[in-house]
């Protein structure tokens, strides 16, 4: 958690300090969820990382060369079963991210996003949280991130909606050696996000 709660001051740090120069900044909230091509590893018998309802809020800036930087969260809304009346399970997927947002027409554009990150696993035993007992267990990997989306201005250069498509390559999220407790390292989100810019040309 320690080094989640790292990435997110440094990447807040980049944005504030990259405002002054910048020519635009964008705030979103949106919601999706996780795709995944793998089912049960027979093997270890882990889950595949998949379903659930996923909200996600990050922003960004960007600069005259249509280059910027990003940094995003999502995460999932209720509590995934792990274990039935046994074992739950919250991701927390952060990404700090390089972005490039080229026009495509006055109210149309492209979000092309690359970077690193953290995905933050949180296992809980239902019934056990008290004052004295934080109720959850708590797994951190290293990730890498490439995401895009179609932004669509529905008002001027204000209020913009953005379908979108994450991968993430989650770093031992399929070995149980290194805490991993699904069937893939892989994992997409899928959704759609709607959002508002500052400034712009």
């Amino acid at each position: 958690m320690r080094k989640l709660t790292l990435l997110a001051v440094i990447g807040s740090f980049l944005l504030v300090a990259s405002f002054a120069s910048a020519q635009q900044a964008d705030v979103f909230l949106g919601g999706g969820t996780l795709v995944s091509s793998a089912g049960y590893n027979i093997t270890t018998g882990n889950p595949p990382e998949k379903g659930g309802l996923y909200i996600n809020l990050g922003g960004d800036v960007v600069f005259h060369n249509r280059f910027g930087v990003n940094v995003e969260t999502a995460w999932r809304a209720t509590q995934g079963v792990y274990v039935l009346s046994e074992l739950n399970y919250r991701p927390i997927l952060t990404d700090f991210n390089l972005l490039f947002q080229p026009k495509l027409g006055k109210k149309l554009g492209v979000d092309l996003l690359a970077g690193i990150g953290a995905g933050d696993t949180r296992f809980y035993t239902p019934g056990l949280s008290s004052s004295y007992y934080t109720g959850y267990a708590s797994t951190d990997h290293f990730m890498e991130h490439l995401g895009g989306g179609l932004r669509y201005y529905v008002w001027k250069h204000g209020v913009f909606v953005r379908p979108e498509i994450h991968y993430y390559h989650i770093q031992g999220n399929s070995n149980p050696i290194n805490n991993g407790y699904f069937s893939s390292n892989n994992v997409v989100r899928v959704g759609a996000s709607i959002g508002y810019t500052f400034g712009g040309d």
